[in-house]
């Protein structure tokens, strides 16, 4: 089992790069970069996490930048997006961007995506937030012909494009894994359907069950749809700093856990890290 982090980056956090070397001396695989585009006053949606929105959604930086200055401050450390709203970016520009990342790491890229909850932060992209789901798988499917094939053409409901040449393909093949966050069952759904690896969050309120419950059922649909595990592994987020709960994960064949960090500076960062190493090193 891997361990990662992830941080809102903002410009009153650790630097990604700081961030990054500090991860890869304790034993991480990899780091996490959310993103929001803005956050509409209105706030009409409200935050999955319930209470507040927290002030580091309106203060996130870019996840392609951040990550690539903490790909160029490593040598290990996988970076991956946690998650990139692909309902708000165009996709033949995001995947120019996903496999140039993955080409400037050395193939270290992990394309994590999600559907998005902000209603109104996505209408101001064009978005509509009802078919948002479907508009995200069409932007995939686009994506991985752009970057398997030389002269890539698609042709959905809402994305369609003629053959084009584009380049660069990714370093990874036949690319980045594609892992869709999202809670079960829908979040599940989407990743069995078209995702590489599925990330359900830990301990959320409002969760459609808890995560040792819900991975055997997304086995199950992984299996009724004639998948592999292997093929579609499970990875969580926001997993708690405790030693009994990160060997049930290891023990129930999570590949992945990774820890939501504050959006701060080495004082308050450096000690969680050194804490979750001890953890690392207990675990195996």
């Amino acid at each position: 089992m891997h361990f990662g982090a992830s941080m809102f980056l903002t410009d009153y956090s650790m630097t990604p790069a700081a961030l990054a070397k500090a991860l890869e001396e304790r034993g991480f695989e990899s780091l996490w970069a959310p993103e929001h585009s803005h956050i509409p006053l209105s706030r009409k949606s409200p935050w999955p996490g319930g209470g507040e929105l927290p002030k580091q959604y309106y203060d996130v930086m870019d996840p392609f930048v951040t990550l690539t200055a903490a790909a160029a401050a490593t040598t290990k450390l996988k970076i991956g997006t946690g998650v990139c709203l692909v309902n708000q970016r165009d996709p033949i520009q995001t995947a120019k961007l996903v496999a140039s990342i993955d080409q400037v790491s050395g193939g270290r890229f992990l394309f994590g995506i999600g559907v998005g909850w902000n209603a109104e932060e996505m209408e101001n992209h064009g978005t509509a937030f009802t078919s948002r789901a479907k508009l995200v798988r069409e932007r995939i499917e686009a994506m991985k012909a752009i970057w398997t094939q030389s002269k890539p053409e698609y042709h959905g409901e809402f994305v369609t494009f003629d053959p084009m040449m584009t380049w660069p393909k990714p370093v990874q093949k036949p690319h980045p894994p594609v892992i869709v966050g999202g809670a079960f069952p829908h979040g599940a759904r989407r990743a069995v359907r078209y995702g590489d690896g599925w990330i359900p969050l830990a301990g959320r309120p409002g969760q459609h069950g808890d995560v040792f419950e819900v991975v055997p059922k997304f086995r199950a649909m992984l299996a009724e749809a004639g998948r592999d595990d292997a093929a579609c592994p499970v990875s969580i987020f926001n997993a708690p700093e405790d030693l009994d709960t990160l060997k049930r994960y290891r023990e129930l064949g999570i590949v992945r856990v990774a820890t939501s960090l504050p959006a701060a500076k080495e004082d308050q960062v450096l000690p969680i890290l050194d804490r979750w190493a001890a953890l690392i090193r207990q675990v195996g």
